[in-house]
């Protein structure tokens, strides 16, 4: 059933006939995300420049019985902002302002569609630092980083989005607008109803400010880049440098034909001629910086590494943090959809999992690409393939489901930083097991009664009755 006239007419009205978008050729860009070969039309688009018309919109939403799915950038990849059918798709890109930045709080508020580049920048123009920094950070939105927990190459040490949100203003399906937490350090009045929204995938309400905390800018840093013959040799590397006790900034991973592929696209001069690198990066005081970069470069020589670069200057170490940046961008230039998933393991358990993901992929003839966080065990199985191949989607389908159950025998998660969305919503049950499950539809269930947010996202909705 498409969406009634009457509620296009009120969206009209309430937001500018400007600010909606109904043609099917203006609607194409919003009808997927950066999930491959998943797609869905929306039947509107509309975008918001303040709360009160998010307010509105959702008032409008809950007493017509129609879905609503709020989108970012749409570089997700789970499915969590893909359109369900006839729904409207709330784009929160107009709303990019940074509203304010205290110095003296170590603070910055900001509207939910600004870049994460944005916030970086200008926390580093005050002299300070933001650490969250995923892969799409030049495009995605902290609203969408919000919404999914979003990591990157540095939440090894630092964290991910959770740590840095202070506090939130959230618009509830009712249209009822709340503000959680503050500028306080410290703060246990009442249940973190803050945390239960981030990593919400968009399902319990609308994100509209983000108070996100910042951090004085680390002193000094050091590059490192360690190639290896051998991949388990490098995943045993890295789980050696997390027990020797020493937490660099950021401790990457790419196989060979992540390598490969990365140095055809970025031409910075990564060796070919191995089978794995790992990119280390300390940073902090300068004595520290150089204490831990020389035992990480120990530690990879003990392994078995056939050579260790240092980045000469801050434009080198730019250069090669980007050559893991671009690994995705990179990987996707191969094949005509590519497929990357996010299974995370405990660090003991790396060398085991990356020699189980190279056999599967053996197993199922499918060509695959591995890189990721491996210092924090997040791992980037990455398939190569073309989706119009219905059979070799099947086996890429029997690869994940062997590799998510294999994850989840080593103690691992189903997913570190992409979220559930559709696309890991079937195997959500066998991770997270039947209370838990319960648990998760009744919280869903008392925020959202008429289940108008993000619909069919991280499990399916028992009911969502329409008006007629």
């Amino acid at each position: 059933m498409a969406i009634e006239e009457k509620v296009l007419a009120e969206l009209r009205r309430r937001l500018g006939a400007q600010q909606v978008l109904t043609a099917p050729e203006d609607l194409i860009p919003y009808s997927f995300d950066g999930t491959a070969a998943l797609r869905q039309m929306p039947a509107c688009v509309v975008f918001p420049t303040s709360t009160e018309q998010v307010a509105a919109l959702l008032r409008l939403a809950n007493q017509s019985r129609t879905a609503v799915v709020t989108r970012g950038s749409g570089t997700g990849l789970s499915g969590g902002s893909l359109p369900s059918l006839d729904c409207i798709v709330l784009c929160t890109v107009k709303l990019d302002k940074i509203l304010e930045l205290d110095r003296a709080n170590l603070t910055l508020l900001a509207e939910p569609g600004v870049t994460t580049v944005t916030i970086a920048d200008a926390a580093a123009a005050a002299g300070l630092f933001y650490p969250p920094d995923p892969g799409s950070m030049r495009i995605s939105t902290i609203g969408g980083n919000v919404a999914e927990n979003s990591g990157g190459l540095r939440g090894l040490k630092y964290g991910v989005t959770r740590n840095y949100v202070m506090g939130l203003e959230v618009v509830l399906p009712t249209g009822e607008v709340m503000w959680l937490g503050n500028k306080c350090v410290k703060d246990v009045a009442g249940y973190s109803l803050k945390d239960l929204f981030i990593g919400s995938e968009g399902t319990l309400g609308v994100i509209t400010q983000v108070l996100l905390r910042l951090i004085p800018k680390p002193a000094a840093r050091k590059t490192l880049v360690a190639s290896f013959a051998q991949m388990d040799r490098a995943a045993e590397a890295v789980s050696a440098i997390i027990a020797a006790q020493i937490i660099p900034c950021t401790l990457e991973f790419l196989d060979r034909t992540t390598i490969r592929c990365v140095e055809d696209y970025a031409k910075i001069g990564l060796p070919l001629d191995c089978e794995a690198l790992l990119l280390m990066e300390s940073d902090g005081h300068p004595a520290v910086v150089a204490a831990e970069a020389a035992q990480m470069e120990r530690i990879c020589r003990e392994h078995g590494c056939r050579d260790v670069r240092i980045a000469r200057d801050d434009t080198e170490a730019n250069q090669l943090a980007s050559a893991r940046r671009t690994a995705f961008s990179a990987l996707a230039r191969v094949a005509p959809t590519t497929i990357l998933e996010d299974a995370t393991v405990p660090r003991s358990e790396l060398a085991g999992m990356v020699r189980f993901i190279a056999a599967v992929a053996e197993k199922y003839r499918l060509r695959i690409g591995t890189f990721g966080h491996m210092g924090d065990g997040n791992l980037h199985p990455t398939f190569l393939t073309d989706e119009r191949n219905t059979e070799e989607m099947h086996r890429i389908e029997l690869a994940f489901r062997e590799i998510f159950d294999e994850t989840i025998r080593r103690g691992g998660t189903i997913t570190g930083e992409h979220g559930v969305g559709l696309a890991k919503k079937s195997i959500l049950p066998k991770f997270a097991g039947e209370v838990q499950m319960r648990v998760l539809r009744e919280l869903r269930r008392s925020l959202d009664p008429n289940g108008i947010l993000n619909p069919g996202k991280m499990f399916d909705p028992e009911t969502h009755p329409r008006s007629s």
